[in-house]
């Protein structure tokens, strides 16, 4: 007679499949918990590499870059930031949450709680705002951040930029070999002014495709760009500057990113207007850093290509925001392993591959 299989050592056995099906969900959920997706940033490609420099505007010569890069899309908007201080600013030890941000109309993040649990939230209607009140050291602690996975785990502290704890004093030169970055000025500059589709291709005065002023945008009661009483805007020769943007019982006031007017030839957009964003000049660091665009407030003449600003590094006000750059091949803010939740999957998966065999062993 043939024997029957025993139940509890026959590794095929419902038993042993039910054992099987339980930890492999358990591994699954694990996965789940520990990939700790990056925030999701939209990129354009600044193209034309070896273009020439433009001999008109501020610096001169300005704009000439030797390589691709890329740049965003969109100002870093109040619900990244938001995303950045809940992964990593629990004690906030760096200062990467200014108390502005919460008691200011015109900021978009609240904090709450205590040192060691501070959670932070995005303000009605302000999520989709341009951060502002943040220093070049806050951009670069994004930049780190982003290049390190973005995960609560990620070193802000090293990556794009050695920044060993400073929050002021000199701002230190971009690492080789990073994928995300402040601009340089020349960058900036490119991305914005250049016409694009060939190496001597020209500059335009404004980031709107233009050599005349842009028109300037009102608001919809949420804070949207608006002109004619069409919202969003987002094509035409327009920008949110000169306090005509009201809202949110304001004269004057940031909006939406991408819904001021059109973009620049790269894709761009509120390069002009909105906020004044942190450059990284020549790229090597020291006590000033550089800014460009002009923002919500200024003059048509702030935004132009031969207007240009400089500040302490450390400066954190109401009409400073910023966007990265990154390499063309660089990281892209999908979904990362965390690598501390990556070693506890790989012990579930020892412990489970363990599980399996000793059944097998008692034959």
């Amino acid at each position: 007679m043939r024997a029957r299989a025993d139940p509890v050592s026959d590794g095929e056995s419902p038993l042993n499949a039910l054992r099987f099906t339980r930890l492999a969900a358990a591994l699954v959920v694990a996965l789940t918990v520990t990939a700790a997706p990056a925030i999701t940033v939209d990129w354009v490609t600044v193209g034309d590499p070896g273009n020439a420099a433009d001999t008109t505007g501020d610096p001169n010569p300005a704009g000439a870059v030797a390589d691709s890069f890329r740049i965003m899309k969109y100002e870093f908007t109040n619900q990244q930031y938001t995303a950045f201080l809940n992964s990593v600013a629990a004690t906030d030890t760096h200062s990467l949450y200014n108390a502005s941000m919460g008691s200011d109309v015109r900021g978009g993040i609240t904090q709450s709680g205590t040192s060691g649990g501070y959670t932070y939230a995005v303000k009605p209607n302000m999520g989709d705002k341009p951060v502002n009140f943040v220093s070049w050291f806050d951009a670069a602690r994004v930049a780190n951040w982003l290049m390190n996975g973005a995960t609560s785990s990620s070193n802000t502290e090293t990556g794009a930029y050695t920044l060993s704890g400073s929050t002021s004093g000199n701002a230190p030169a971009v690492n080789p070999g990073a994928t995300f970055f402040i601009p340089t000025e020349n960058q900036w500059y490119k991305a914005a002014y250049y016409k694009g589709g060939s190496p001597n291709a020209g500059y335009w005065n404004f980031g709107t495709q233009s050599d005349t002023p842009p028109a300037a945008v009102n608001a919809t009661t949420v804070g949207i760009g608006m002109a004619g009483g069409v919202s969003p805007v987002t094509s035409g020769n327009l920008a949110n500057y000169g306090l005509v943007a009201d809202w949110n019982g304001q004269d004057g006031n940031v909006t939406t990113v991408g819904t001021n007017g059109g973009p620049s030839a790269y894709g761009a957009f509120d390069m002009s207007g909105n906020l004044w964003e942190w450059n990284d000049l020549a790229g090597v660091g020291g006590s000033t850093i550089g800014r460009r665009g002009g923002d919500f407030g200024s003059n048509y003449l702030q935004m132009m290509a031969a207007a240009r600003g400089t500040s302490d590094p450390s400066s954190e006000f109401i009409l400073y925001g910023f966007r990265l750059a990154g390499s063309v091949s660089g990281p892209s803010g999908v979904p990362e392993i965390d690598p501390v939740g990556l070693g506890s999957v790989l012990a579930l998966v020892t412990g489970v591959l363990g599980l399996l065999e000793r059944p097998r062993s008692r034959r």
